[in-house]
């Protein structure tokens, strides 16, 4: 199975970040964890990214915030799945960061999850990943149902409680 890339602009994007490090565990999807910067170490991040394939990397997650230029740093040097997770702060609430992270120019895609949707970013790279692995992709169908059953039970307990 090919690895997942998580990149952080700064140690400060960790407690989002870990959210999705704990879907890729869950799912059994190898992965690295680093901070790259793109305005402090873009020498590194670049270096990094433009071997991301020869070494085994199949999709690279960028979390940045404020700025949040990684993950479009990330797209320019790389033609693997980018998938952004613009980080929140407390000046602008993210919003800045989940602009800077949508916004790319044609033929840079960088695939964007909510601000701090870490978990999603780690879901959509799974689902990317599962394209050509079957025990993934049945893992995957599997976690659907499983939402969907505990959704179901929830139901049942309102309706129960509600309409009896």
């Amino acid at each position: 199975m090919k690895k997942v890339a998580v990149l952080m602009g700064s140690d400060s994007d960790l407690p989002i970040v870990e959210k999705g490090i704990a879907v890729l565990k869950d799912y059994g999807i190898p992965f690295e964890v680093h901070v790259y910067s793109a305005h402090r170490t873009p020498k590194e991040a670049a270096e990094f990214v433009s071997s991301a394939r020869d070494n085994g990397f199949g999709v690279i997650i960028a979390a940045a915030g404020m700025a949040a230029h990684l993950a479009g740093a990330v797209a320019a040097n790389t033609v693997l799945p980018v998938i952004g997770i613009p980080v929140s702060c407390k000046n602008t609430g993210g919003m800045d960061a989940l602009l800077a992270t949508v916004q790319m120019p044609s033929g840079i895609p960088v695939a964007t999850v909510a601000i701090d949707g870490a978990a999603n970013a780690a879901h959509l790279a799974a689902e990317i990943l599962a394209l050509g692995d079957p025990d993934l992709h049945e893992k995957l169908v599997e976690k659907r149902a499983e939402g969907a059953r505990k959704v179901l039970a929830k139901n049942a307990e309102i309706e129960a409680k509600f309409n009896a």
